[in-house]
């Protein structure tokens, strides 16, 4: 899996950029291609999605940004695209504040959402995501896990930061067990 591009912005259009990384032009689907700045070296935080008839990059401003995209394309019934559009149309804390105050209105404003696909989206994933005090999103499941093992707070956040959000629970556990030992 890719963790990021880094290189030149060379083109942008509506729905994607194209950052050239030594000499090769990849393609990459972003919730609003503008944030980039054309014709400067710039980071983008990727995914690399790839089904049978399709190998497609995700790229985001920030980590936050990829990792609220992760979560909601584990959604049932919501694919890369659709998350692509809730990033595009809100922001991460209206999201992750929508989800946890289950408010469907503001769900069901985003374009293609629906009813039931707004309380889905709020079924999967309300008290999984949770803002910190610097507005980054703070993978709760997680601190959950480490508190009930009777670890500090202190330590816990300095941790959770390092441990990769897209592995399964169990694996992200290990991980920050590894770190806390250390």
């Amino acid at each position: 899996m890719y963790e990021y591009l880094k290189g030149i912005i060379t083109k942008q259009f509506a729905n994607y950029i194209v950052v050239d990384v030594s000499g090769v032009g990849y393609r990459v689907y972003t919730p609003n291609p503008y944030r980039f700045k054309i014709d400067e070296e710039e980071i983008v935080y990727v995914y690399n999605h790839v089904r049978e008839d399709e190998n497609t990059l995700y790229g985001f401003t920030s980590e936050d940004e990829r990792d609220l995209f992760l979560k909601l394309i584990d959604v049932k019934g919501l694919g890369p695209r659709m998350a692509i559009t809730i990033l595009a149309t809100s922001s991460i804390n209206g999201i992750v504040d929508a989800i946890d105050r289950e408010n469907i209105l503001y769900l069901k404003k985003i374009p293609k959402i629906g009813e039931k696909l707004a309380r889905q989206i709020i079924l999967d994933l309300k008290g999984k995501l949770v803002m910190s005090e610097n507005n980054t999103i703070v993978n709760d499941e997680l601190t959950l896990a480490l508190e009930a093992l009777g670890y500090k707070s202190n330590d816990i956040k300095n941790v959770v930061s390092k441990v990769d959000t897209a592995l399964p629970i169990e694996s992200q556990i290990k991980e920050a067990l590894k770190l806390l030992l250390k």
